[in-house]
């Protein structure tokens, strides 16, 4: 008999192990996203102005890959074609490529053209929210320059993503919370 209770007792808590893990078992954030503008907030004129903006995310257990997609609209009324106004807050991919964190909560630093590139990706605690930094700095005609992105992923069940955005450049910080759904 006691040794039944025993056998019971390990197979509960081998149980309980298994549900443990697989609850901490970090968010899954890879598929096509579509931007969904009436839920977003704070997005640069360039994002407001486009037709669609769709992410393209890979994940596996060692590292996520943003591509970004951004189909230019018309632009706004008074607009001067060409001008700025994005601030780069809604480039990802383009010819440059891809976005791409190591997900072992290390810093990567690569050279870039005029200067280099520090990317990060931490977890939180309970594996639900990825943090991504990114730090571009360099020079550019004699003049230093420094974009520092830190973008918060989360997922709302498995069809919304949203991404808490602060990002800081010459141009001064701006936030913003981007509202994604799943294709």
């Amino acid at each position: 008999m006691r040794r039944l209770f025993l056998i019971a007792g390990l197979m509960t808590a081998l149980g309980l192990a298994v549900v443990a893990a697989s609850a901490f078992a970090p968010a899954n954030f890879a598929g096509t996203w579509t931007l969904d503008k009436a839920k977003s907030q704070g997005l640069s004129q360039g994002m407001m102005n486009a037709e669609s903006v769709t992410w393209t995310i890979t994940q596996d257990d060692k590292q996520i890959s943003i591509d970004s997609k951004v189909v230019a609209g018309a632009p706004a009324a008074g607009a001067t074609p060409g001008a700025g106004g994005g601030g780069g807050g809604g480039r990802g991919g383009g010819p440059m490529g891809p976005r791409a964190f190591n997900l072992d909560g290390k810093e990567v630093t690569a050279e870039a053209p005029g200067g280099s590139n520090t990317t990060k990706a931490t977890w939180s605690s309970d594996g639900k929210t990825l943090e991504l930094s990114s730090v571009r700095a360099g020079s550019r005609d004699g003049q230093e320059f420094k974009f520092t992105t830190v973008e918060k992923l989360s997922l709302s069940g498995d069809k919304v993503l949203t991404v808490a955005r602060h990002s800081e450049s010459p141009r001064g910080p701006q936030d913003s919370t981007l509202v994604f759904n799943k294709q």
